[in-house]
């Protein structure tokens, strides 16, 4: 995913001898990175929230409440979220053939709806 988020045209890689750092560029805010990892039940409901439109998707998150993250899982969920919550990038990955395969190309979110995949955290 990382290639994918340094050619996103709203991201900006900073780098220094001692740090590199994304940063959102319409609020120049910094990036950083979360990964999560689900068993296979709730990795799969990860999957079906995140196919859903985002108002469903929040809807089902306040019902049945969030996927519950593990610390070794068969699905993992790579993400950049700004500090502002403007922007955030996702993809989610399963695990098959000893690596972890993605599920489906990298997605970005900017403003309100970052919002709703927050609630994923």
């Amino acid at each position: 995913m990382a290639a994918a988020l340094s050619a996103y045209q709203h991201i900006e890689i900073k780098k220094s001898l001692f740090w590199t750092k994304a940063v959102y560029t319409p609020t120049q805010s910094q990036a950083k990175a979360v990964i999560l990892e689900y068993t296979p039940t709730e990795g799969e409901r990860v999957a079906s929230l995140l196919d859903m439109p985002l108002d469903k998707m929040a809807a089902d998150i306040q019902q049945k409440g969030k996927p519950v993250a593990g610390a070794n899982g068969h699905f993992r969920l790579e993400l950049c979220l700004s500090d502002d919550r403007q922007f955030c990038a996702l993809q989610l990955f399963r695990f098959g053939d000893f690596q972890y395969k993605p599920v489906f190309e990298p997605r970005f979110y900017e403003g309100k709806d970052v919002a709703t995949i927050a609630l994923l955290l």
